[in-house]
């Protein structure tokens, strides 16, 4: 969730969506997303296939950013799981990661990566190329693609982060020193 307030229905069980919240919904489950309004309902879907059936307790279906550990990406970077194994999804990790001013070494993953920037401005750098992101970017870095998040900005930049197949933010490929 980005912003605003809703409720997400699945099956019988509702659940109250409000901003920095993940939630999580099985490949082929049938839901629902409501806005009570008035503000705009703001949330960002990523669909990836479903290879490790696990049963999911419906009671802890979403998570609140606030309520998770402070985990470490590096140096100065850091990040909070939303969704992983421990909610009961084996195939995929969410995340919200907070990016200090400056640039981080250039890296790879050995997963695939989506990133949504929630707040922030800065450059993509992504096979020697730069594109200027902020609010709103969204972007897929394939498995091993060198590429780097340079915030430009005066403020954290933030972003959300889901790897396939599962993966932690911290993990690295490649790193340049």
């Amino acid at each position: 969730m980005v912003s605003g307030r809703g409720r997400l229905q699945v099956g019988e069980q509702a659940h109250e969506l409000e901003p920095d919240m993940g939630a999580y919904v099985v490949s082929g489950e049938e839901y629902e997303l409501e806005n009570p309004g008035p503000e705009e309902l703001v949330v960002v879907v990523v669909e990836a296939p479903l290879e490790n059936v696990t049963a999911i307790d419906p009671s802890r279906r979403t998570v609140r950013y606030a309520d998770q550990p402070v985990l470490e990406a590096g140096a100065d970077r850091e990040f909070r799981y939303l969704v992983n194994q421990d909610l009961g999804c084996p195939d995929v990790t969410q995340f919200v990661g907070v990016i200090p001013p400056g640039r981080a070494p250039t890296h790879s993953h050995s997963y695939d990566e989506i990133v949504y920037v929630i707040d922030g401005e800065g450059i993509l750098h992504l096979g020697g190329q730069e594109r200027v992101i902020g609010r709103g970017s969204a972007m897929h870095l394939p498995p091993l693609a060198e590429h780097c998040l340079e915030n430009t900005g005066k403020g954290s930049m933030r972003v959300l982060g889901v790897f396939h197949p599962s993966g932690d933010p911290a993990s690295r490929a490649y790193e340049s020193e």
